[in-house]
């Protein structure tokens, strides 16, 4: 544990510095794209607002680093320099957005949970291991691949009552949006977290990590998978309700 905090991440300069845009980001959405909105939704605006400063182009970069480490599609490979300057990023992202939430929404237990797993993975593979990023980097990428989408979707919800524009973006998005994570989160995540898994649970990976730590990723990963499963089988389910009713309401 001493090289997590002896030499991680109090001591490097790429996270301090994504952690502070990330802080003058999500302010300066708080402050000045969102000032208009209610109080009630300003928080959760300014935490897409940052979301889409981190999403696609953490997605975009992880892919790259993939590509470009000369290991290949090795597990146990000693993580790459770039491929570390993403995870910073990444972690810089999850950190300032649970502040987000400890500060604004201390009840959203399910989040908080989920931010605090996610740097538990993260931030053992940057400054703990030094080894795995390719399997972090690709869940990494079939996460982020929704964010854009998820990011509209929610403004679009949030605002939907107070803008027919909003409305109508939250009608046509939904469909495609729940389609589009329903394959990377419901069959592409799964697919991937079962080729993780074996190769994990096999200990060929003993060499540069702890057997806790593969154990643990996979425990994370398996619970955030299942989680994220369950949240869109029941966003299908209550869009069904809304167009169902909706019908119903057309008929009469």
């Amino acid at each position: 544990m001493e090289a997590l905090w002896g030499t991680g991440i109090l001591n490097h300069p790429f996270y301090w510095s994504f952690f502070a845009a990330y802080c003058l980001i999500y302010t300066f959405g708080y402050l000045v794209v969102f000032r208009n909105w209610s109080p009630k939704h300003r928080p959760e605006a300014s935490s897409c607002f940052i979301s889409f400063v981190h999403g696609t182009p953490a997605a975009v970069m992880a892919m790259t680093a993939i590509m470009a480490a000369p290991g290949g599609w090795e597990f146990e490979a000693p993580n790459t320099y770039f491929q570390s300057i993403v995870l910073d990023y990444s972690i810089a992202y999850f950190t300032v957005d649970l502040l987000h939430y400890i500060i604004f929404y201390p009840g959203d237990y399910l989040f908080i949970a989920h931010h605090l797993a996610t740097l538990f993975v993260f931030i053992t593979c940057r400054y703990l291991v030094f080894h795995g990023a390719l399997a972090i980097l690709v869940l990494l990428v079939l996460a982020e691949l929704t964010s854009f989408c998820q990011n509209v979707w929610t403004l679009a919800k949030m605002h939907k009552a107070e803008s027919v524009v909003a409305a109508k973006v939250y009608d046509y998005l939904s469909p495609p949006f729940f389609s589009l994570y329903t394959v990377a989160r419901g069959f592409l995540g799964p697919l991937f977290f079962y080729k993780m898994s074996i190769f994990y649970l096999s200990g060929k990976a003993r060499n540069v990590m702890s057997w806790w730590i593969s154990l643990s990723w996979i425990l994370v990963v398996g619970t955030a998978i299942s989680v994220s499963i369950l949240w869109v089988v029941d966003h299908w389910l209550e869009l069904f309700r809304e167009r169902t009713t909706k019908e119903e309401k057309k008929a009469i």
